[in-house]
């Protein structure tokens, strides 16, 4: 029950906190007082605009990503045996799958590919895929089902792939593939999901008992110079910005709940 309240809260708070979205409202609300004569709109008015100013002028959004996702690098020399590998969903845009009947893939689509790439490297390896309904809501087909079609049209079938179908966020991921893989002493096992999500996830996997766990991180979304975050479009800089705010956000709750090892996870 603690664990559904949590998830359903989660939700509600992001839907009226997201960066972009309160931005948004500050600005509007703050343009209709000073058409109203009221003077005071002029604060929310520049916090709502400002945010949008500093990341068109600035590199603000690299700034706000680089410390996640220079946290954790792959090992200098991959492992010479790797007995397992844990695929964080993410990846998956479950509603278009279900509607058009294909599977669709986002932004993050590097976690199945990178999947699919190791399974080869390790033959002998398990490959097990985390997620379940990302819709609060529920619905028909979860993430793992999504993923399924995705790695059997690439290949990935078998007894060694398996898939974790309940779990809703980072924790649920860390506790539901732990009770599911069964890893045991001295075991190998690879992280992957998104450099910027890895923090967080090796904080989680490591406090629910993981041990041997490896980050593998992939989708980086910066460049290695300031300059080059011009190059990347307004929008997806605002996304950027505010996915960096959202695991900053989780990395503070999810210590508050002790559920990672220490507020900005280490290697």
């Amino acid at each position: 029950m603690l664990n559904d309240a949590l998830f359903y809260l989660s939700k509600a708070f992001w839907a009226v906190a997201r960066p972009n979205t309160l931005a948004l409202v500050l600005a509007v609300l703050g343009m209709a007082l000073l058409w109203r004569g009221r003077r005071w709109g002029r604060w929310p008015a520049l916090l709502g605009l400002g945010w949008f100013v500093a990341i068109a002028a600035t590199p603000l959004a690299t700034w706000l990503t680089w410390p996640l996702e220079d946290r954790f690098a792959r090992p200098a020399e991959p492992p010479a045996r790797v007995d397992g590998v844990v695929v964080l969903g993410g990846a998956v845009d479950v509603e278009l799958t279900a509607a058009r009947g294909l599977p669709a893939l986002n932004g993050a689509a590097e976690r199945m590919t990178e999947a699919v790439a190791l399974s080869r490297r390790y033959p002998q390896a398990r490959i097990l895929f985390t997620g379940g309904a990302p819709n609060p809501l529920g619905g028909e087909l979860t993430e793992s089902g999504a993923a399924r079609l995705i790695f059997e049209g690439l290949g990935l079938s078998g007894p060694r792939v398996l898939y974790e179908t309940t779990a809703r966020n980072t924790h649920e991921n860390a506790v539901a593939s732990l009770a599911l893989a069964r890893p045991q002493p001295g075991e190998t096992w690879l992280l992957i999901t998104s450099a910027s999500h890895m923090p967080r996830s090796m904080g989680v996997f490591r406090r629910a008992g993981w041990t041997g766990i490896v980050a593998w991180p992939v989708n980086y979304s910066t460049g290695t110079t300031s300059m080059s975050a011009f190059d990347t479009p307004f929008g997806q800089r605002l996304s950027q910005a505010e996915w960096a705010l959202r695991e900053f956000t989780g990395l503070v709750a999810y210590r508050l709940l002790g559920r990672t090892d220490a507020l900005f996870p280490a290697p």
